[in-house]
């Protein structure tokens, strides 16, 4: 979708307070991380937190605050990346109102550096909101587009093209079902979006899977982590109890 105009981010689902559980899987199927997602309310405000402890030790964490008056409105987004499984570990926090972007990064003498950056940030920032953008799209509707800061290694304003795949198969307990598949390109803009593809490190395609019907919710993603990363299965994940007597 070249060119395609972002546009808010609808409120179709009102979103509540809630605690799931998510699994990562590598490529190779193993779990290398269990996940926590969490959302409460704070008057007019939303704060949702997801965290990923991984068996290395690393952890990955996001806390967003948003406001849905008609339409998602990014108020904040911190993102925290550290651990053995983050070659480059990464402290970003965004102040949608502001638009200031603060990035924490260790120096080259070991000690924190701060560095802030002031963008002329969109109403339809998705940052921690895109799961949220998916599952609000309307049955209807193939193709949307917001924006999103990306570090590249500097913070940057792209596109995100959301577009809908059709359906996806899927069983629970031998119920066979069905699920909304949705892919997402970043489209860098600019004569990065024109150099990427040519040395080989266009990003690659994010996808997407929610379950539909009166209460839509997130079900499934596959992509990287970090520009360049491995890419991984996020899902969602159900506890396991011992057996009676153990």
């Amino acid at each position: 979708m070249p060119g395609a105009q972002a546009d808010p981010a609808a409120v179709r689902y009102v979103q509540g307070a809630f605690h799931g559980f998510l699994e990562m899987r590598s490529e190779d199927g193993h779990v290398v991380a269990s996940g926590d997602a969490e959302q409460v309310m704070h008057g007019d405000r939303v704060t949702s937190q997801t965290t990923f402890h991984f068996k290395d030790g690393s952890t990955d964490e996001e806390t967003t605050v948003f406001t849905q008056h008609r339409n998602f409105q990014l108020i904040s987004d911190h993102h925290v990346q550290k651990g053995p499984s983050f070659p480059h570990p990464m402290d970003v926090m965004i102040d949608a109102r502001s638009g200031q972007v603060t990035v924490h990064s260790p120096g080259k003498d070991g000690k924190d550096e701060v560095k802030t950056e002031h963008l002329d940030l969109p109403a339809d920032l998705a940052n921690g909101l895109v799961p949220l953008v998916v599952q609000n799209m309307r049955t209807d509707e193939m193709e949307k587009t917001v924006s999103m800061v990306v570090m590249t290694p500097k913070p940057r304003i792209v596109k995100l093209a959301i577009s809908k795949q059709g359906e996806s198969n899927y069983s629970l307990e031998g119920s066979a079902r069905k699920a909304l598949h949705y892919e997402i390109k970043i489209e860098l803009g600019g004569i990065v979006g024109v150099v990427a593809p040519l040395v080989g490190k266009a990003p690659p395609t994010i996808e997407i899977w929610t379950i539909g019907g009166v209460a839509p919710t997130f079900a499934r993603e596959f992509g990287p982590l970090y520009p360049e990363g491995p890419m991984v299965t996020i899902q969602l994940a159900s506890p396991v109890w011992p057996k009676p007597g153990e």
